[in-house]
């Protein structure tokens, strides 16, 4: 099996610039790259405030523009023969080019091509204002719709499109060679190719092309049926396996019956093969990040280190803990063990259900470093989590012999001067911080180990900060935890360069925490609930999406309620408050006094989301949940029922839609986070979920998750497949599949 060498169009530049004929279907004689490269403004319409709307959107190219395909599609409006026209109102109108001109004008700036076109009922004369392009799109016999009105001069256009009806081949189509004008069929096992007109066919369907804030479907329509004379320079990236085993289309084909479907069911065709081209690429690029991370010169530190007086000190130290271990705890060490002696840096990313003990699968990790004679950081994105995480550590830790330290923004000058001396000189074996973790000023003498919690609130370049503080010559074992759990499609995507292990169990004794939705006519008997938990020595969390009121918003803001609360419904209580404007030392004085019992309830913004674990909060109230998010939700009611006690979670819901409606009804109806993660993709979508956007979840152009699982599941299956048969993506076969993934979504695997 051979696939074509091909490379996705680099961005035009150095050498002449060629002129808007380039994009003519004349023989211009420019690479083919070159010509999928010109920039947008090579359009014949587009001027440089165009252009840069158009790059705003991501679309810099004429290959980003015949990429950019619709997401749905729907039927043309009826057409009307020529005889019914009616001065002045809009139509559309099937007809059969006869004849077509240029009209010479005296005024500067003015283009006028007039056209005779006919259907069974007439003949009327067609007029193109301003759109010089059409003219190498009009050919003598070819059919087409148009759309516009019947003026003075005559059926004046405003949009043209190719059809099928007829028996002639409608010339605008793009669907010959561009460079010669002869025809290609580039046939394929689905039946068609890339030597098939682009039309809208029998059925009358039409893409619906997304528009943008500034520029509207018409125009990036008619910017698209310019630059389809140039689709058949698409290169084919594909093994012809592929397309034979699933009956696919050929790329330009795709495309072109991506924007101009001759059927539905030739869209419904194109657009998956566009999508499932994207996946195959997508997978591709992450597991060439995966093969090249078992390249690196700079090998990790050795961490076997059995025989040592530390490591024996250390020795069954899980076994030592006042509770059992679950089954996935046991999986995930054991996985993490055989990752830290593999010899390769470690790159895992370890997902758990809020409480399933993630951290005791980390501190194992980190011991095994300590054990070694090496060094560990823990780095987590806010204050109060690091001193929750320095806290917890303490407590494990306490015993063992191993020097571990806490550094944030917060600590004192003095303090922090010890630290990084200990740091520098191997004296602290685990160090537990924020951001300030990633400052010139820390360096390790041995760091073997970063852990890095809510991995998706630091961005690439801060995990590689900190991985880069590595002895010279070492890279850094890394560990990512996150408490969101996440999809598998979205696994497959937006962490599909790591190796995965979830914690679904629960503790022994950990009770899921009652959920229920409640509306103001509520809220009386939502807080004698809570009174009665505070007052039976409980405690309890009310969280509030704002910190202080908006006028524009119906939402309880955090300090305006803790007022509220503490002058009424709870006022024989002591009320906290803590929100993320205030600063550290605040936050952690009302998180301390929270934690120690000397406050009942606690008044939060979604500060509280990760870090607080007070075993004594039973009850917790959110307001205005319809503004958060499934995974969210679930991460907040999760800070209580952590004890013997149980929990309850009342989420108060304003005036709502559907599907807000819908997204409180299923964490009410479930308490299994990766389910409702599921849930939570296919309600509001893969960018929405965990952050993953910001993360970097890649910008698929054509496919979309969830819809296209399959089609990622057998795009996994099919790469497998290939490296089996051939080896590696180096391999003759392969290496133009690999070059053309790098260079269409980049090292990281982020659409470019």
């Amino acid at each position: 099996m051979a696939a074509s060498r091909a490379v996705a169009p680099p961005p035009f530049g150095g050498g002449a610039r060629p002129s808007r004929a380039a994009l003519s279907a004349a023989p211009v004689r420019w690479p083919r790259p070159a010509r999928l490269g010109l920039s947008l403004g090579e359009l014949s319409g587009v001027g440089p405030k165009l252009a840069s709307q158009a790059a705003e959107a991501g679309v810099e190219t004429i290959f980003d523009l015949l990429w950019r395909v619709p997401r749905a599609y729907g039927e043309i409006p009826d057409r009307v023969d020529l005889d019914r026209l009616r001065p002045g109102e809009p139509a559309i109108i099937a007809i059969e080019l006869l004849s077509a001109r240029r009209v010479r004008v005296r005024r500067r700036g003015l283009s006028v091509i007039e056209a005779r076109v006919a259907d069974d009922s007439g003949e009327v004369k067609a007029v193109w204002f301003n759109q010089p392009w059409v003219a190498d799109r009009l050919v003598p016999g070819s059919h087409y719709l148009l759309e516009g009105s019947l003026e003075a001069r005559g059926f004046t256009v405003s949009a043209l499109e190719p059809t099928t009806t007829g028996t002639t081949s409608t010339g605008a189509a793009p669907s010959g060679d561009p460079e010669t004008g002869g025809s290609r069929p580039d046939q394929t096992a689905a039946g068609w190719g890339s030597g098939d007109p682009p039309g809208i066919g029998q059925e009358g369907i039409r893409g619906r092309h997304p528009g943008t804030e500034s520029l509207k479907p018409a125009r990036w329509r008619r910017w698209v049926w310019q630059a389809s004379s140039l689709a058949g320079e698409i290169a084919e990236p594909l093994p012809a396996s592929l397309l034979s085993r699933h009956r696919l289309p050929g790329a330009a084909a795709a495309i072109r019956e991506a924007h101009f479907p001759g059927s539905a069911e030739r869209s419904e065709l194109a657009t998956r093969r566009l999508a499932y081209e994207e996946l195959l690429l997508h997978q591709v690029v992450l597991r060439r990040g995966r093969v090249e991370l078992r390249r690196v010169a700079d090998l990790p530190l050795a961490l076997e280190s059995a025989n040592t007086d530390r490591a024996r000190a250390l020795a069954g130290w899980s076994g030592r803990l006042p509770f059992d271990l679950t089954g996935d705890q046991v999986r995930a060490i054991g996985e993490i063990d055989a990752d830290l002696a593999s010899g390769h840096p470690m790159r895992r990313l370890l997902m758990g259900e809020v409480g399933a003990g993630k951290t005791v699968v980390a501190v194992q990790a980190m011991l095994r470093a300590s054990a070694a004679g090496a060094q560990a950081a823990l780095m987590a994105p806010t204050e109060v989590l690091a001193r929750q995480h320095a806290t917890t550590l303490g407590e494990l830790l306490a015993g063992t012999g191993v020097r571990m330290a806490s550094l944030t923004g917060a600590v004192p000058e003095g303090r922090k001067k010890a630290i990084l001396e200990g740091l520098a000189a191997g004296e602290i074996d685990i160090v537990v911080g924020t951001h300030a973790l990633l400052e010139d000023a820390v360096t390790f003498r041995k760091l073997a180990l970063g852990v890095v919690d809510e991995e998706h609130r630091f961005g690439v370049s801060q995990r590689a900060r900190l991985a880069g503080k590595a002895p010279p010559g070492h890279s850094t074992h890394f560990l990512q935890m996150t408490a969101t759990p996440i999809p598998r499609t979205l696994s497959l995507t937006a962490y599909g360069d790591l190796d995965i292990t979830a914690l679904h169990d629960l503790p022994a004794g950990r009770r899921p925490v009652d959920t229920e939705v409640a509306r103001e006519s509520d809220r009386d008997a939502v807080f004698r609930r809570v009174r009665d938990e505070v007052s039976s020595g409980r405690q309890a969390f009310v969280v509030c999406p704002l910190v202080e009121d908006s006028a524009g918003l119906e939402s309880r803001a955090a300090v305006a309620e803790a007022e509220r609360l503490r002058s009424g419904e709870l006022g024989e209580f002591e009320v906290g408050l803590v929100h993320g404007q205030m600063n550290a030392d605040q936050k952690g004085l009302a998180m301390a006094a929270f934690a120690d019992g000397r406050t009942d309830v606690l008044v939060a913004t979604t500060v509280v989301e990760v870090g607080i674990d007070v075993a004594n909060a039973t009850v917790m109230v959110v307001e205005g949940a319809e503004r958060f998010g499934l995974s969210q939700l679930h991460q907040l009611r999760g800070r209580v029922g952590r004890g013997d006690h149980g929990g309850i979670c009342f989420l108060m819901a304003g005036p709502s839609g559907t599907g807000a409606r819908r997204r409180l009804a299923a964490v009410a109806g479930e308490s299994d986070g990766f389910r409702l993660s599921q849930t939570d993709l296919e309600l509001r979508g893969e960018g929405e979920i965990a952050g993953t956007r910001q993360h970097g979840l890649p910008r698929f152009r054509a496919a979309e998750l969830p819809r296209d699982a399959d089609l990622l599941e057998q795009a996994r299956a099919d790469l497998d497949r290939l490296l089996g048969e051939h080896g590696d993506l180096d391999s003759p076969t392969l290496s133009p599949l690999a070059e053309l993934a790098g260079s269409r979504f980049g090292p990281e695997g982020i659409r470019r």
